[in-house]
């Protein structure tokens, strides 16, 4: 129990049998950034047993196109030493993944492997991205950040189509729990052209206990440093929202952040997440966004950091206004 608090990259659900989910996110990029390409494998025990089954969603973005494959509970299998999972002839781990799906609707077989890994810095008593967060037991949903960044070298071949991904970029991230929270932003890139620049960002509205209150998390690295920006160090936060873009501003005692997305309407998918015990279409994410990002140190006016993300992942589900300021709501 204490390991897995300890280090939330690795399954939780040893336990469960009805109301809970466990899904990993990974993001490959080739490197030329023509080809986004999303793996979540996952599995879910629903309320009922005929909801209960593993799962692999396979995104592309370029060509705008979502895959929901389902499998058999009995089918995932996963260690934690070393971390692994496995979906019938399908591996992953943080290491590398190893793919061989037959599908009437796709067919992926390849190999990709992971190297020089950049992880959320944490600590003992702040495990993983989401901090002491994780010794709470009650909480609807957990995240973590795996990976903010690493390299990647193989290839895949897509549907008849040989990618290599070699030298591209790619991020790792989970959740788990019951049910995705009442509203939530996600934005993510580490597609920037200054080198070894990533950034994740999450903010939710989330249910505990019986309230609920608005948490965030958002890591930047730059030149081999990490800024934190999350609900816990506690930063304070604006947002803006106009259509399917948002503005963030964003502070801590030292810096300030500012987050700019940059999306069309039309590169939306539309995905299946956990909703009262079904996984069911309530995740719009969209795999070819951009981000403008600057990063300000509030003792001398110094711009630290400006570049724009490509390839970026901007997601949304629930209701919006929920994460926004009352006084933004008006605007």
């Amino acid at each position: 129990m204490q390991k897995k608090l300890i280090d939330p990259d690795h399954y939780h659900g040893w336990h469960k049998k009805r109301n809970f989910f466990e899904g990993w996110y990974f993001k490959l990029v080739d490197a030329s950034a023509k080809y986004t390409f999303v793996l979540i494998p996952g599995i879910h025990f629903g309320k009922e047993n005929k909801h209960s089954h593993s799962f692999i969603q396979v995104l592309k973005g370029k060509e705008v196109n979502y895959t929901y494959l389902r499998f058999p509970t009995h089918t995932f299998f996963t260690s934690n030493n070393p971390f692994h999972i496995s979906i019938q002839d399908n591996y992953f781990s943080l290491e590398q993944i190893k793919l061989n799906i037959v599908d009437p609707e796709i067919k992926i077989r390849g190999i990709v492997n992971f190297k020089n890994i950049l992880k959320w810095p944490d600590t003992l008593l702040n495990p993983g991205s989401m901090g002491f967060y994780n010794y709470i037991p009650s909480m609807q949903c957990y995240a973590q950040v795996c990976v903010m960044d690493m390299d990647l070298e193989g290839r895949l071949n897509i549907d008849g189509k040989e990618i290599d991904f070699s030298h591209g970029k790619g991020y790792v991230e989970k959740n788990w729990g019951k049910a995705f929270p009442y509203s939530w932003i996600w934005i993510q890139s580490n597609n920037f052209s200054h080198t070894k620049t990533s950034l994740s960002c999450s903010l939710a509205h989330i249910p505990f206990s019986f309230s609920s209150f608005r948490g965030f998390l958002i890591g930047l690295y730059v030149d081999g440093i990490f800024y934190s920006f999350t609900t816990i160090n506690r930063s304070r936060i604006q947002i803006l929202q106009k259509e399917s873009d948002v503005s963030l501003q964003v502070e801590n005692r030292r810096y300030v952040l500012n987050i700019l997305t940059q999306t069309r309407f039309e590169n939306f998918m539309l995905l299946n997440g956990p909703r009262n015990g079904k996984m069911v279409p309530l995740v719009q994410e969209n795999l070819q966004g951009e981000v403008q990002v600057s990063l300000k140190d509030k003792k001398d006016h110094k711009i630290i950091f400006r570049g724009m993300g490509i390839c970026s992942g901007i997601e949304y589900g629930g209701n919006q206004m929920m994460v926004l300021d009352q006084k933004e709501r008006k605007s």
